[in-house]
């Protein structure tokens, strides 16, 4: 096992639905934790892997709420700040008959919308072996997009290999012009790039999975791994100068509930495989695993697995259909 994990994001407190209709109609909730990064350091943890994570909360309930749950999932909370002029974000979820839910947020002026860059620009990278940032934070604001260049450049500095996954919120952005250039200024640091395919299509104007690797490859990132939804996964990487192409296919879900936190699951496979120094094919595998594992509940974060749980799915759904894999190199 190599060394650590740091994330940064914003948590938010989560209110879900007790039943279906639309949010103005529901007097009953439930809370959990909401959050793509804090999705990824709760998976990654519950693998056995050291994860740092680094956000502001607000001094308030949903702060104490979220700070416990992140020391409950033994997630290192020493870069998690207390912000006593700014509120701790939160949304709200529906249960609605589709599995693509309805949700509304509540996080402009939140204490992770002011981070601030003067506590968090001595961070150490030299014990990370993986950086892991979302297009989420950077879409806040420009000094939180600021704040993450600044941060994968030091990683860089100091060889923390960077996962980036653009999970595009267009909603957070002034214009689509704006997203598209800043996620792809930031891509061009990152070791893996882990777009959707419908992500990869808007950020780079290409159609196909293939024309996507292409496009980022071009800009000299060593591996772009593109999530096909139900179909499982892409990946395309530079190896010996040479082109190695890898398709694995999806796992097939008995009942989706909630897509929220597919993608999450699916960048928990590949951060916790480059950990465990597992092969492409390994690592997609997992990733495909963890994603199908997610869409099955409710919540974004609580039926993330831990290490038994995940082997006991894998071996399972691979009994029942097998698995098909496509490689080539050339």
């Amino acid at each position: 096992m190599l060394g650590k994990v740091i994330t940064i994001g914003e948590p938010m407190a989560m209110f879900v639905a007790q039943t279906p209709g639309k949010l103005k109609d529901v007097t009953g909730y439930d809370r959990f934790i909401a959050g793509a990064e804090v999705n990824v350091a709760v998976g990654t943890a519950r693998l056995g892997h050291e994860v740092q994570y680094i956000t502001h909360l607000g001094e308030d309930p949903f702060g104490e709420y979220i700070h416990d749950f992140l020391k409950k999932e033994k997630i290192d909370t020493e870069l998690v700040c207390f912000d006593p002029e700014h509120p701790t974000g939160f949304q709200l979820k529906n249960k609605g008959a589709k599995n693509d839910p309805e949700v509304v947020y509540f996080r402009r002026g939140s204490a992770a919308y002011h981070m601030d860059q003067e506590k968090l620009k001595d961070i150490d990278f030299s014990e990370a072996d993986i950086f892991h940032v979302t297009g989420i934070l950077m879409a806040l604001n420009d000094t939180t997009f600021h704040l993450v260049k600044q941060l994968i450049a030091k990683a860089k500095e100091q060889e923390t290999v960077i996962v980036f996954d653009p999970n595009l919120r267009p909603a957070l952005w002034k214009s689509q012009k704006l997203m598209i250039q800043r996620i792809n200024e930031i891509a061009r640091y990152a070791d893996y790039f882990l777009p959707g395919i419908e992500e990869g299509a808007i950020l780079s104007g290409k159609i196909t999975k293939e024309d996507i690797a292409d496009y980022y490859l071009d800009m000299g990132i060593n591996t772009v791994i593109i999530k096909t939804g139900e179909k499982g996964a892409y990946s395309k990487s530079l190896c010996a100068k040479k082109s190695q192409v890898i398709e694995k296919a999806g796992f097939h879900v008995e009942k989706v509930i909630d897509t929220v936190g597919a993608g999450d699951g699916f960048a928990v496979g590949i951060v916790t495989g480059l950990m465990e120094k597992l092969s492409i094919e390994e690592m997609l595998e997992r990733a495909n695993a963890i994603g199908a594992i997610q869409v099955s509940h409710i919540s974004d974060n609580e039926n993330l697995p831990n290490k038994k749980h995940l082997e006991d799915f894998i071996e399972q759904h691979k009994e029942k259909e097998g698995i098909n894999e496509i490689t080539s190199c050339y």
